[in-house]
C-alpha cells in the first residue's frame, strides 16, 4: 500500500483548480500522466526575467518590461492592415499597447478606460512612442510581485499555455509534504543537495539560468532521488529472484560433450566463461535469471544450446523463444542439426504450423517425447503446455521489462532464464534496465574472424557502387543492401527499398531480391532460401535482416542514408557479414547536408568494431531509449534524470542500494522505512509485490 503521506501527490490532476475535462486530456498528454506528482516532474526548461521595471520614460527599448499602468484610450484601427491601439500611461509618459489579433468587445473589458493593470511584455521604439505588441501579461495591480520577478518556461502545447502551467504548478507545490529524509547525510553535503521538497520548489522556481541547468544542484537532487527509487527497485527485484525457489540441474555434461564431440570448433574462452555462469545457475537451488550479451557472431546460440542440454540431460524441457519467424527458424536449422546428433528431440512451432502437424507438436511436448521448442512468443501462450519445462532461453527480446520478465519466470516449472542480445547496450542501461538480473558479457570473436573494411562514402556515387559489385558478383559473393523504407513518400527523401531493386534489376535481373516487414512470411521466407542458396545475390532489404539472419557467404553490406541509423543499428547490420572467415567490405552512404553529429557517429563506425564502445558512444550522441527501441515499444524514460549529465550519480545510486539492501534487507530501518515512501514516490514499487517485510 502506498504511504498515506503520498496520497496529495497521487490526486487526479482535475483536482486542481482550474483543470476541466478539456484541459485534463491536454496535460496528460503533455506531461505523460494523470496525477499531480506527474505535473510536478514535469520541470522547466528555461525561464524569462521580468525583473526590469523603472517609470515609461526610463525605459529602455528591447527588453522586457513590467510595471502599473493607467489606461487613457482605446484606439481602433481606421484599416484591417492596422492594430487595434489601447493608450496607456504613469505619471513620467506614455506607452502604446498593439493587438493584431482581438475581439474588441473582450479588450474593452479587460483593459476599461481608467483602470489600473500590471502589463508585462517586450517594449520597442516606433512612431516616436514606447510600445508592446501583445503583452504577456495583463493583471491586477496586486499581482505586480508575482510578475515582476523571473518566469519559467514549461514545455507546453496547444491549448496550454506557459502562465497556465504556472497556476498548476503552483497550486500544486503547496501538496508536497515534508517527508523523511532518505538520502546519506554526508553525500548530500558532499553534493550540496537541497531537502526533497526544497529541491522541487526550486526547480520549478529558478532566478537564474544556471537553475534550470540538469547539473543544478536541486535538479541534481531529483534526478538521484530517481536514480536511487530505480536502482533500489532493481536490487529488490533481483535480490527476490536469487532467493526464489528453482530447480537444482546437476548434469554430468554427458551431452555437452556429445555436442563438442561434433563441433567444428572450438569455444572461446569468453564462451567458456558465460557458460560456466549458467551452469552455476543451474546447479543453484534458486531460480536463475541472466543476461547475456555479446557481439553479432560471437557464438551464443551454441552456447544457449549447451545450457539447454544440461536441463534436458536431469530430464527437464528447454524452450528458445526468438522475436521473428525467420529467427526462429533459422536458430532451429542450427540447434535441430545439432540436437540430432546429441539423441535430442527438438521441435519448431510458429504460426504458420496448423492442423495434424501442431497437433502433434503440442502432444509431444504435454508427452515429454519434445525436448527442446524453438519458436516465437506464441510459444507461451494458453494452449501450449510442456510436461516439464526447466529452461528458458529468450533471444532478442531485451526490450522485456521488469514485470514482464517476472511473468516469464513463472511459465514451466521453476525454469531458471537466460535472456540473450547481440545490441550493444552501455553500462548505464544495463544498471537502469537489467539490474534485476545477472549479467554476462561475450567479449570475445571465433578464431578465424577477420575484420570488416567499413567504408564512408556519398550517397551520390551510388551509381558506380551499384555497377562496382559485378566483380563480387562473379566471385558468387552475396550481397546485402539496405535502404531505410519501404517506398517513397512525399514527405521524405529517404532511399526507397523497392526503387532501389528496381534498379538493381535492371542491370543484375533474377540476382536481385527484396526483402521487408510487409511482405507475407512465406514471402519472405522464399526469397531468404534463394539468397541462402546463391540463386539472389543481392538482397535489398528495410532492417527486417539487423537480427539474427545467417548467410555465411555474405561478406558485403551497403547502407543507404546511413546517418539516419543508430550506430547500434549499424553495427547489428554490419556482423550480417561477419558469419564466415572472409573479410566483409562495409559502405556507409549518406546524404549530401551532413551535420557534424552525422559525421562524428559514421567516424566511429569506420575507426571502431567494437560493440561496448559503439554502445557508449551511441547513448551519448542518441539516448538510451532510441537504442534498446523502446520510444517505439513504450518503455519509459527517466521523469527528471538525464544519463547524458548524471551517469556518476547512477553509479553511486548502484553502490548506495547496494549498501543499503546489505545493512537493511527489509527496510525496516528509519532511513528503511523513508526509502520506501521513495519507491512509492517515483512508482518503482512493482518489486513490493513479493515483497515480505
Amino acid at each position: 500500500m502506498r504511504p498515506e503521506i503520498l496520497n496529495p501527490l497521487f490526486c487526479m490532476l482535475d483536482t486542481i483548480k482550474g483543470i476541466g475535462q478539456k484541459h485534463f486530456k491536454l496535460i496528460a498528454n503533455l506531461i505523460g500522466g494523470t496525477k499531480i506528482v506527474d505535473l510536478l516532474w514535469h520541470l522547466p526548461y528555461n525561464l524569462t526575467d521580468r525583473t526590469y521595471t523603472c517609470p515609461i520614460s526610463k525605459i529602455k527599448t528591447g527588453r522586457i518590461w513590467t510595471g502599473v499602468v493607467r489606461v487613457v484610450e482605446h484606439l481602433p484601427p481606421q484599416k484591417k492592415s492596422q492594430p487595434y491601439r489601447i493608450v496607456c500611461e504613469d505619471e513620467t509618459g506614455e506607452i502604446v499597447l498593439n493587438f493584431f489579433k482581438y475581439y474588441k468587445d473582450s479588450l474593452k473589458k479587460q483593459l476599461p478606460v481608467g483602470c489600473e493593470k500590471v502589463i508585462s511584455g517586450k517594449t520597442e521604439w516606433f512612431n516616436a512612442c514606447i510600445q508592446m505588441n501583445h503583452p504577456d501579461y495583463i493583471s491586477e495591480p496586486e499581482n505586480f510581485d508575482y510578475i515582476k520577478g523571473v518566469e519559467p518556461i514549461y514545455p507546453f502545447c496547444a491549448g496550454v499555455t506557459n502562465k497556465m502551467m504556472r497556476w498548476y504548478v503552483k497550486q500544486s507545490l503547496v501538496k508536497i509534504p515534508d517527508l523523511a529524509e532518505w538520502c546519506e547525510p554526508g553525500f548530500m553535503k558532499s553534493q550540496n543537495f537541497p531537502s526533497f521538497k526544497k529541491a522541487l520548489e526550486k526547480a520549478h522556481n529558478p532566478l537564474v539560468a544556471q537553475d534550470v541547468s540538469p547539473t543544478a544542484p536541486a535538479r541534481k537532487r531529483l534526478a538521484y532521488d530517481e536514480l536511487l527509487a530505480n536502482q533500489l527497485m532493481l536490487a529488490i527485484a533481483r535480490g527476490f529472484h536469487k532467493k526464489k525457489e528453482g530447480r537444482s540441474f546437476q548434469s554430468s555434461g554427458v551431452l555437452r560433450k556429445k555436442l563438442f564431440d561434433v563441433l567444428e570448433f572450438e569455444l572461446t574462452d569468453a564462451q567458456k566463461n558465460v557458460l560456466q555462469d549458467i551452469i552455476n545457475d543451474q546447479s543453484s537451488p534458486y531460480q536463475g535469471l541472466r543476461l547475456i550479451q555479446g557481439d553479432v557472431g560471437c557464438g551464443k546460440t551454441v552456447v544457449a544450446m549447451l545450457a539447454m542440454l544440461g536441463a534436458v540431460e536431469c530430464g527437464a524441457q528447454a524452450a528458445m523463444m526468438a522475436p521473428t519467424e525467420i529467427l526462429a527458424k533459422q536458430h532451429f536449422e542450427t540447434i535441430g542439426a545439432w540436437a540430432e546428433k546429441t539423441g535430442v528431440k527438438a521441435a519448431l512451432l510458429t504460426s504458420k504450423i496448423k492442423g495434424k502437424k501442431r497437433l502433434e507438436i503440442f502432444e509431444g511436448l504435454k508427452s515429454g517425447n519434445i525436448d527442446i521448442l524453438i519458436g516465437t512468443h506464441a510459444l507461451f501462450t494458453d494452449d501450449v503446455h510442456f510436461k516439464d519445462l526447466g529452461f528458458i532461453v529468450v533471444d532478442e527480446q531485451h526490450r522485456f521489462g521488469v514485470e514482464q520478465r517476472l511473468k516469464l519466470s513463472q511459465k514451466g516449472n521453476k525454469p531458471d532464464i537466460i535472456v540473450m542480445t547481440a545490441t550493444p547496450i552501455p553500462r548505464t542501461l544495463v544498471l537502469t534496465r537489467f539490474g534485476d538480473m545477472d549479467y554476462s558479457k561475450i567479449d570475445e570473436l571465433p578464431r578465424g574472424r577477420k575484420p570488416v573494411d567499413t567504408r564512408v562514402m556519398s550517397v551520390s556515387k551510388v551509381l558506380d557502387v551499384m555497377k562496382a559489385l559485378n566483380e563480387k558478383i562473379n566471385a558468387g559473393t552475396r550481397i546485402y543492401w539496405v535502404c531505410p523504407l519501404i517506398k517513397e513518400n512525399e514527405k521524405s527523401d529517404l532511399a526507397a527499398a523497392v526503387a532501389r531493386f528496381e534498379a538493381l534489376q535492371k542491370i543484375y535481373g533474377s540476382k536481385v531480391g527484396l526483402v521487408h516487414g510487409k511482405m507475407k512470411e512465406n514471402e519472405k521466407d522464399a526469397v531468404m532460401e534463394h539468397f541462402k542458396n546463391g540463386d539472389i545475390q543481392i538482397l535489398v532489404a528495410t532492417t527486417v535482416i539487423e537480427v539474427g539472419v545467417n548467410v555465411s557467404e555474405a561478406t558485403v553490406m551497403i547502407v543507404e542514408q546511413a546517418e539516419r541509423f543508430g550506430l547500434s543499428q549499424l553495427h547489428q547490420l554490419r556482423g550480417r557479414i561477419k558469419r564466415g572467415n572472409q573479410a566483409g567490405v562495409c559502405l556507409l552512404l549518406h546524404g549530401d547536408k551532413l551535420s557534424n553529429t552525422a559525421r562524428e557517429r559514421l567516424n566511429v563506425m569506420k575507426s571502431s568494431e567494437d560493440g561496448f564502445l559503439i554502445a557508449e558512444k551511441d547513448l551519448d550522441l542518441r539516448g538510451g531509449g532510441e537504442i534498446l527501441g523502446t520510444r517505439q515499444s513504450g518503455m519509459e524514460e527517466f521523469k527528471v534524470a538525464n544519463l547524458e549529465f548524471h551517469k556518476e550519480l547512477l553509479y553511486t545510486a548502484h553502490k548506495d542500494a547496494q549498501i543499503i539492501l546489505n545493512a537493511d534487507p527489509l527496510l525496516k530501518t528509519e532511513r528503511g522505512q523513508a526509502l520506501r515512501v521513495l519507491l512509492y514516490l517515483f512508482e518503482q514499487d512493482s518489486a513490493f509485490v513479493n515483497y515480505k517485510a
